[in-house]
């Protein structure tokens, strides 16, 4: 009997292992593929409670949309994407649809992540692949370290040293999100 082997892309790979694992979230980072389990519920409180704060800022009188869970496809590889937590992006991110349910870099103005068990990759290769999409802020809720970091403005695809923000400290989103809206890190933290 003859056997037919067929290599897989990396993104056929991606598209088999989204459809194997229902509610798992899967990347391609660095042209490394990487699953993520469901969220748990301090997570995601965490996320509805982002989208009660950039409501209630106007978000979307300023011309901005907030959603969970969209594709933002990224420079780093041919086949790397992201699908972040939590992004803030132009009111018309959909005319930059790339493929695969991923959306062209220029129109994201924030992006959050909320670490899970995988937080090496919120900390390591995130940051380097959104720096060099030119995402102009990244937020990581760090719940592995107890903290906030604030990505801004890079330069040259690369982040400058994060601003760190502890429990009971509150923080600005910066300006150029476009909307003006103080951040609390117990509740990013803890999800309420």
């Amino acid at each position: 009997m003859a056997v037919l082997q067929h290599e897989l892309t990396l993104g056929e790979a991606a598209d088999q292992l989204s459809r194997a694992l229902p509610g798992h979230r899967v990347e391609i980072l660095q042209g490394r593929l990487t699953v993520t389990p469901p969220p748990d519920g301090s997570h995601a409180l965490s996320l509805t409670w982002l989208v009660e704060a950039f409501g209630g800022a106007g978000a979307r009188k300023a011309g901005l949309r907030y959603v969970q869970g969209i594709g933002l496809w990224l420079p780093t590889a041919a086949d790397d994407y992201s699908i972040p937590d939590f992004s803030v992006v132009d009111e018309d991110f959909r005319d930059a649809l790339v493929q695969k349910n991923c959306y062209a870099p220029n129109v994201f103005r924030l992006v959050v992540e909320v670490t899970s068990s995988n937080w090496s990759d919120d900390l390591g290769p995130k940051v380097e692949c959104y720096a060099e999409a030119g995402i102009p802020v990244y937020i990581v809720v760090n719940r592995k370290h107890d903290e906030v970091l604030l990505y801004q403005d890079p330069v040259n695809g690369k982040y400058d040293v994060p601003q760190r923000f502890k429990r009971g400290q509150d923080f600005l989103v910066p300006e150029s999100v476009g909307v003006t809206l103080g951040l609390c890190v117990d509740t990013l933290l803890d999800g309420d």
